[in-house]
């Protein structure tokens, strides 16, 4: 019996069908309901299992849906994703209705990890980190060769580690978040100056040798290897995996940034930094995985 997993953003709704073996056989997406209308987002989630489901001979056994955002710790209730408009939202109770399915929630940047364990470029490992460079900084541990989802089950979020006291604002609000730093959203604020509207168009001029676009990026990675590094001081990790769109700059962001973590990190053998390889979906498989 194969397993349904859903990875929800503010932009569209992916579903996947995943079998027991992890192998992802089919998949489809949807675009989020730009008014965030609850009732609408159920029933873009019934049509894509709909869908899914046709044809199919095995019956799906249980539903796991990735989100952006905080998570009771019973896992049912979504507190907060401010993109998907959600907040203290019954969504495990209200799919379960819905679907006739068993559900299982779990933050996207979690799912993530846990996809890169289980098939990516965390295999194998016992203990090591995750970040994902997006819009925002995710990110999340495996521990003792299992995802660690916080001491009292809310999760983590990496991201909002103070980088700097004081420092830029944070789209939770505080000032000085690693995401404020860490994340391609700050390529773009810097780059805008230039002309440049999209993290892909500063790293693209730096590649070319724009001098304005290589300060900008030489300073993103001097902030990243100090976040890494003092990830590293705290946790040694076997293994850390750089996922979201900006790590498709691949050894041109990578390079610099291991050598910048080699020379800010307490030990003297460095953890290992690799680019993540579950790729886009990675969101669904994590949450097809969660599920029992």
């Amino acid at each position: 019996m194969a397993k349904i997993g859903f990875d929800i953003g503010g932009t569209n709704i992916a579903a996947g069908l995943v079998s027991d073996e992890g192998v992802l056989v089919k998949k489809g997406s949807l675009p989020f309901p730009q008014d965030k209308d609850f009732e609408k987002v159920m029933a873009t989630c019934e049509q894509l299992v709909a869908a899914l489901e046709e044809g199919e001979t095995e019956p799906v056994r249980s539903i796991g849906v990735a989100v952006p955002g905080s998570i009771d710790a019973t896992a049912s209730i979504v507190l907060n994703a401010f993109n998907l408009g959600f907040s203290n939202t019954p969504l495990k109770a209200a799919l379960e209705e819905r679907l006739q399915k068993p559900v299982y929630l779990i933050n996207d940047a979690d799912a993530a990890v846990l996809a890169e364990h289980r098939i990516g470029s965390l295999r194998g490992c016992t203990n090591a980190f995750m970040i994902t460079i997006g819009t925002g900084l995710g990110g999340g541990f495996i521990f003792n060769g299992s995802l660690y989802r916080g001491g009292r089950g809310n999760g983590t979020e990496p991201g909002h580690l103070i980088l700097v006291n004081g420092g830029r604002h944070c789209s939770c609000g505080n000032d000085g978040c690693a995401e404020a730093y860490c994340a391609a959203s700050r390529l773009v604020q810097d780059g805008r100056t230039y002309g440049w509207s999209n993290a892909k168009m500063v790293i693209d001029a730096a590649k070319a040798g724009d001098p304005f676009a290589t300060a900008i990026v030489n300073a993103f990675i001097d902030d990243i290897g100090s976040y890494l590094a003092s990830v590293i001081n705290l946790l040694d990790p076997e293994r850390i995996a750089v996922g979201g769109g900006v790590s498709a700059a691949g050894e041109f962001l990578m390079r610099p940034l291991r050598e910048n973590v080699q020379r800010k990190s307490f030990f003297t053998d460095p953890t290992e930094i690799v680019v993540a390889t579950a790729g886009n979906d990675a969101g669904i498989y994590g949450a097809a995985f969660i599920a029992e």
